[in-house]
C-alpha cells in the first residue's frame, strides 16, 4: 500500500473511509437495524482480532514490535487490560449516542479532545503549562461550548454517553502514548495486543447487559454488521499507514480536512441541522485545534515565539513534539470516530 500510494492518496483515503465509517455507524445504531452498541463494539472486536492475526500469519514484517516485545508481554498487560476497558468503555459510548445525536453535534463534541488530551497529559505529568497554552485552551472549549450549546434538538442522554466516551478515550490515548513510546511498540502490533482484551471485556459486558433482540437483529443485518466491522478494520490500517507515509502536518491536516467535511456532508446529504451560531462557533474551534497543533509541530517557529514573548511567557523547548494530538496517535478505527 505504501508504495502504490502517495501521502495525499493515503490522506484523501483516510479522510474518506474514517466519514463513511461515522456515517455507516449512525446508520447502523438506528432501531430499525441494529441498536444494540455492545453488541456491535464486539463484533468491531472480533473482526478486528480475526484480520490482525491473519495478517500478522501471512506478512510478519508489519508487526516489528511482535519481535521486541519477547519477554516483556507480561509487563505489557498490565498496561494493556486498563487500555481495553476504557476502548471498551469509549466503542460503547460513541456508538451509543448515535442513537440520540446528530453526527454533526456529535463532531462538536470531539473537537475538545486535544485539549483534554493535554489536559489529562499535565495531571499525570507528560506536559506542563504555558500561558500560550491556556489561551489555545480556553479558545477552543469556547468555540466547543458554544456549538454545543447551540444544539436545536438536545438531549442529556446523548451528550452523557459522549462525554464518558471521550472521557475514556482520553484516558487510553495517554496510557497509549505511554505504552507506544516507552515499549517502541508500532501501531498493529499495538492493536494486535489491544483488540482481543478489549473483546473479553466486551463479552463480559454483554452478558451483564444483554440487549433484548440482539441475536434476531443480527441474523437480519449480519451482512451490513460484518461489512461495518471491515470498514472498522480497514480505517486500522490506513490510520496506522497514513502516520507512517505522512508527515505530522500531513496528517492534522487530514483530521482537520475529514472533521469539516463530515459536518458539512452531514447538514447537506443529511439535512441534519447546523445553527448559524454553531458554523460559526465550528470555525472557531477549528481555527484553535489548527493553531494547536501547529504549536505543537512547531514549538520554535517564529509566529509561536512572537506570541510567546507576547505573553511574556518562556518559549517552548525545540526538542517538544506533537505527541498529544488525538489524530497522530496509532489507535483503531473509532479514536477518531
Amino acid at each position: 500500500m505504501e508504495g502504490a500510494l502517495g501521502g495525499p492518496d493515503l490522506s484523501l483515503m483516510y479522510i474518506v473511509i474514517s466519514a463513511g465509517l461515522i456515517r455507516f455507524n449512525k446508520l447502523m445504531m438506528r432501531k430499525d437495524h441494529f441498536p444494540h452498541a455492545l453488541a456491535l463494539s464486539a463484533v468491531h472486536m472480533v473482526i478486528c482480532s480475526v484480520f490482525c492475526t491473519v495478517l500478522y500469519t501471512l506478512v510478519p514484517s508489519f508487526f516489528p514490535g511482535m519481535e521486541t516485545s519477547k519477554g516483556q508481554r507480561l509487563s505489557l498487560m498490565k498496561w494493556f487490560v486498563p487500555i481495553g476497558l476504557c476502548f471498551a468503555v469509549m466503542l460503547f459510548g460513541s456508538n451509543q449516542a448515535y442513537m440520540f445525536c446528530s453526527v454533526t453535534f456529535l463532531q462538536f463534541m470531539k473537537e475538545a479532545n486535544v485539549m483534554l488530551v493535554f489536559l489529562f497529559s499535565c495531571i499525570v505529568g507528560l506536559q506542563g503549562f504555558s500561558r500560550l497554552r491556556c489561551l489555545v485552551i480556553f479558545w477552543v472549549i469556547v468555540g466547543a461550548s458554544i456549538s454545543v450549546s447551540g444544539e436545536v434538538h438536545f438531549k442529556w442522554l446523548g451528550f452523557i454517553y459522549q462525554g464518558v466516551s471521550q472521557l475514556a478515550e482520553v484516558s487510553r490515548m495517554i496510557m497509549g502514548e505511554i505504552v507506544l513510546s516507552g515499549r517502541k511498540l508500532d501501531p498493529l502490533t499495538y492493536n494486535m495486543f489491544l483488540a482481543p482484551i478489549c473483546l473479553l471485556v466486551l463479552i463480559v459486558a454483554n452478558a451483564v447487559h444483554w440487549s433484548p433482540g440482539t441475536l434476531n437483529d443480527f441474523y437480519e443485518w449480519w451482512p451490513l454488521i460484518i461489512a461495518n466491522a471491515c470498514v472498522a478494520f480497514c480505517l486500522n490500517i490506513i490510520v496506522a499507514t497514513v502516520i507512517k507515509e505522512c508527515s505530522a502536518v500531513g496528517f492534522v491536516l487530514a483530521g482537520l480536512t475529514k472533521d469539516i467535511a463530515i459536518v458539512l456532508f452531514s447538514a447537506l446529504a443529511f439535512h441534519e441541522n447546523v445553527t448559524q451560531k454553531q458554523a460559526g462557533a465550528f470555525v472557531i474551534t477549528i481555527l484553535g485545534v489548527g493553531f494547536w497543533s501547529y504549536m505543537k509541530i512547531y514549538p520554535s517557529s517564529g509566529l509561536v515565539c512572537k506570541i510567546e514573548m507576547l505573553l511574556g511567557s518562556e518559549t517552548s523547548a525545540p526538542g517538544e513534539k506533537a505527541t498529544l494530538l488525538p489524530n497522530e496517535q496509532p489507535t483503531s478505527a473509532e479514536k477518531r470516530v
